[in-house]
């Protein structure tokens, strides 16, 4: 069974650039601390499916949302509501100018249960048992319009459309925006919910997903030896960045730090991954938060479970901060929340750096002999870091890096 938890985290840019910081509020739905959310698939839809198995949100959606928003918005914009409207709460709900407050969720693939539904609706019974709020439903950029309105944030709303480093991109995005002066509050994050015959069956062609449907709790393994593919996962993981001196005039409370990013493109092919490419993000992320590698204490991996993607990051990370610092994934609990994903692990890193307990990997039984990295096989309790790192790497060759540190 999942459950939500929530953080309020501050974040800003180097001292040494003089521009003003940031502070966030958080909310994540898909996200579970001590077990898992992964389990099989037991609808009729699902029994034909090579991969039987997902990481579901369990949450009563419509009891958290009217009946016209609950009609109106595909599941992805149901999930990004309601975690947006609670990280919202947690920050105090700031007091902003609205043409100073803004919105930017990513999504890898937006309304695409609506898409299918009323496709079948079209074929099956003919144009007038179409929806009207199709339209609005399967658009990717909705999630982030429909937060938007409900803040009445006329800053911008902006969807980074990036695959799975959809929501870091997001972050990366809205840090810019509070930096170059453009807003004072940003709420930021990525979403995604796509379980569906579809996308299991494209991802299961290309063998990037895992086929223990008899073990689904065990079955995301990054760096695992015996990892065979990802787990698919739905969830949104949004936060609300801030202004430093905005937040510090309304007495807000303050957990941590953006103090870099960056975005880069593999320009090398479609779906495989460059390792070149990987170590030149985190190399520029650390650069901008003004840090050297030493500086960096924990790593959050975007690690999948995927048994070439999980070697060719570790190959990354050794290479730019070498084999010593600790490094983890939570897609072993959470499974992959595709444009969720990135934004997700940066809240992850956030409780991590504020805690001292820095989540491990589940399921890592043996780790892969060629994965040379100091793996975190179970939560690290008591640790001190000042400086972490968040991966997201997503198909067409999109790479993203936060590195977020101590307020």
């Amino acid at each position: 069974m999942w459950r939500k938890a929530a953080t309020y985290t501050k974040f800003k840019p180097p001292v040494k650039s003089g521009i003003p910081p940031t502070a966030v509020g958080s909310q994540r739905y898909g996200y579970l601390t001590n077990y898992t959310g992964i389990a099989a698939l037991e609808e009729d839809w699902a029994q034909g499916l090579p991969v039987r198995m997902a990481g579901r949100v369990d949450v009563d959606v419509p009891s958290q949302l009217t009946t016209p928003e609950y009609k109106r918005m595909d599941r992805c914009g149901h999930l990004a509501l309601i975690a947006a409207r609670e990280a919202w709460a947690q920050a105090g709900r700031p007091q902003a100018d609205p043409e100073r407050l803004a919105v930017v969720i990513g999504s890898g693939y937006g309304g695409l249960d609506t898409t299918l539904e009323h496709t079948r609706t079209l074929d099956a019974s003919g144009p007038r048992r179409v929806s009207p709020h199709t339209l609005t439903r399967i658009m990717t950029n909705a999630p982030a319009a429909w937060v938007s309105i409900d803040v009445g944030a006329k800053g911008g709303a902006r969807t980074p459309v990036s695959a799975c480093a959809s929501g870091a991109e997001a972050i990366s995005q809205a840090a810019g925006m509070i930096r170059a002066g453009a807003a004072d509050v940003v709420i930021a994050g990525g979403v995604d919910s796509c379980i569906n015959g579809l996308i299991i069956s494209g991802f299961a062609q290309i063998r990037a997903l895992s086929t223990r449907n008899g073990d689904p709790q065990f079955a995301s393994r990054p760096f695992d030896k015996d990892r065979d593919g990802f787990v698919l996962a739905e969830g949104a993981a949004i936060l609300v960045l801030e202004r430093e001196d905005h937040a510090r005039a309304r007495g807000a409370d303050i957990l941590g730090v953006v103090a870099g990013s960056a975005v880069t493109s593999d320009a090398v092919d479609i779906v495989a991954a460059d390792p070149a490419m990987q170590r030149r993000v985190m190399e520029r992320a650390i650069a901008a938060a003004g840090l050297g590698p030493q500086d960096i204490g924990l790593v959050h991996a975007h690690a999948t479970s995927t048994p070439v993607g999980d070697r060719l990051e570790a190959e990354a990370i050794r290479a730019v901060l070498g084999n010593q610092v600790p490094v983890t994934s939570t897609k072993s609990l959470t499974g992959h929340l595709l444009g969720g994903a990135g934004a997700l692990g940066a809240i992850v890193m956030i409780q991590a750096l504020k805690t001292g307990a820095f989540p491990g990997t589940s399921n890592l039984d043996e780790p892969d002999g060629g994965i040379d990295l100091n793996l975190i096989r179970g939560t690290a309790s008591g640790q001190k870091a000042g400086a972490g790192i968040a991966n997201a790497f997503g198909f067409g060759g999109h790479s993203t890096a936060l590195v977020i540190t101590e307020s």
